[in-house]
């Protein structure tokens, strides 16, 4: 094998992302980790001149960088001592609060690096950015499901306690910032569209243009579930990623060459993140999003695996509980993968033969994705959407005109209203097409089907066995190749 700098920079990325797969899941004890580096360095002594030596022992150093990154995040959390009494202390509002059905959550720092999950009254007028002093006894969180570790969810955003009853005080407002002036236009905007759209419409509206389903009802979200369409309101690479291809597609169809349409997919994107308020989640949804806007415009996405292996890893770097404890990272990632991968699989046998004026390529996105991110749905969510494809393919092909019209009625809502009725009753009859779709597909007695069981081996068959396709399927096309050569 011809081990270029390409092949090098591979191996080197999977071994730091597999030394964090591996702490996250195992144990692993100093014995252990002195015998691979002295298997490593015994391979180049032995043979110093094979280029191959030199590579495993850097792997394997990699390898062991990604166990001691995650073993050292691990250890924190090992660290956390519990309180006795209650505290106080003076902390300003990290993040946007999310509204629950009756009360808020709020993160508060009690000391640099450790924070607190507070539960306020949902009517309580606290944002981003205001200082707060808190009288409360923190409490480690417990986890109220066995397949779920909440305290582990809580902890890869350095949040460690819980205070359910807290006495709060405003202490004072802190000066506006350029992340308050967002989130204060982002609710601006929502209330906009809650003036001219009735709900639940105006939910997905919200849903669709800000992410996230808390909007919407149980029997909404459990229904969005039920048919695989939860990832159009989610802040994930996947979303993002379906929503720049059709920015790319309609900018070629109304006139803009392709690497103007591209430029205006990757403005889409950024005004899709600021208008969220810039967390992780669509950072890093963005960051998928914006790679295969670039492999599209230089036609090269079926050789970008480095560039996304190098998002993810410093993401891991920056971040190593995100792999186990984080399902948006674990989405985005292999969903954007799922798009790379199957790429020229589709682009051989499908695109060729049915443009269909580029919606088979969305189309085929969709299901590229879905291949590669139904492991993580059977573990985490235990069900399976028999209707996935169908209702994707009933609603996709609406999204980017439905958030065209709601973002227009948002807008307009800041200097005419009835334009932004007008707008706003444009985005409505898209936004009851889906949600009637949906709850339609919903209703059928076999569009959910449970899994269950599904466990770590399922999960490793699944993937070995696209992978196995996927390289036969290339070595197929590069035998192909070499004989028309």
């Amino acid at each position: 094998m011809n081990l270029n700098k390409s092949k090098i920079f591979l191996a080197l990325s999977l071994a730091f992302i597999l030394g964090i797969f591996y702490r996250s899941f195992f144990e692993i004890g100093i014995l252990s980790v002195w015998i691979l580096f002295i298997l490593a360095i015994g391979m180049v002594v032995v043979d110093h001149k094979n280029k191959k030596s030199i590579v495993w022992l850097c792997a394997t150093l990699f390898f062991l960088l990604g166990i001691w990154r995650a073993d050292f995040k691990l250890e924190k959390i090992d660290e956390v001592e519990e309180f006795q009494e209650k505290i106080e202390f003076v902390s300003k509002v990290l993040k946007e609060p999310r509204e629950k059905d009756w009360y808020k959550n709020v993160v508060l720092e009690i000391e640099e690096g450790k924070r607190v999950l507070v539960r306020v009254d949902l009517f309580d007028n606290i944002k981003y950015g205001d200082k707060l002093k808190v009288s409360c006894l923190p409490e480690i969180p417990e986890n109220f499901s066995d397949d779920f570790d909440y305290r582990m969810y809580l902890a890869k955003d350095n949040i460690f306690y819980i205070c359910k009853e807290a006495q709060i005080e405003k202490v004072q407002d802190e000066k506006k910032g350029f992340y308050s002036v967002i989130l204060n236009i982002k609710n601006n905007m929502e209330s906009n569209l809650e003036k001219v759209i009735p709900a639940p419409e105006v939910e997905l509206a919200k849903g669709l243009l800000f992410g996230g389903d808390d909007g919407l009802s149980k029997d909404l979200q459990e229904d969005f579930s039920r048919t695989g369409m939860t990832h159009i309101v989610a802040v994930s690479g996947y979303n993002v990623t379906i929503i720049a291809e059709y920015l790319m597609v309609f900018g070629i169809f109304f006139g803009l060459w392709r690497k103007q349409s591209f430029y205006f997919a990757l403005l889409g994107i950024f005004i899709f993140v600021a208008m969220i308020g810039f967390p992780s989640s669509a950072i890093r949804a963005g960051l998928m999003g914006s790679l295969l806007l670039w492999a599209m415009k230089n036609g090269r996405l079926a050789n970008i695996e480095n560039a996304i292996l190098l998002s993810g890893a410093i993401m891991l770097l920056i971040n190593p509980l995100s792999l186990r404890w984080d399902i948006g990272f674990q989405l985005s990632f292999l969903a954007t993968l799922g798009i790379v991968k199957m790429a020229p699989i589709w682009e051989k046998y499908f695109l060729g033969k049915f443009k269909a004026f580029g919606l088979m390529e969305i189309v085929l996105m969709t299901i590229g994705a879905q291949i590669f991110v139904l492991p993580i749905i059977f573990c985490n969510f235990h069900t399976f959407s028999a209707v996935s494809v169908l209702a994707n393919l009933l609603i996709l092909l609406i999204i980017p005109l439905t958030m065209l019209f709601a973002f227009l009625s948002a807008l307009s809502g800041f200097v005419f209203y009835p334009l932004s009725l007008a707008f706003g009753w444009a985005a409505y009859g898209f936004l009851h097409y889906e949600i009637v779709v949906v709850k339609s597909l919903a209703d059928l007695k076999w569009a959910s089907v449970d899994i269950n069981n599904f466990g770590i081996f399922g999960f490793l068959i699944w993937y070995l066995t696209i992978f196995v396709f996927i390289y036969f399927i290339s070595r197929k096309e590069k035998k192909r190749y070499n004989k028309v050569v």
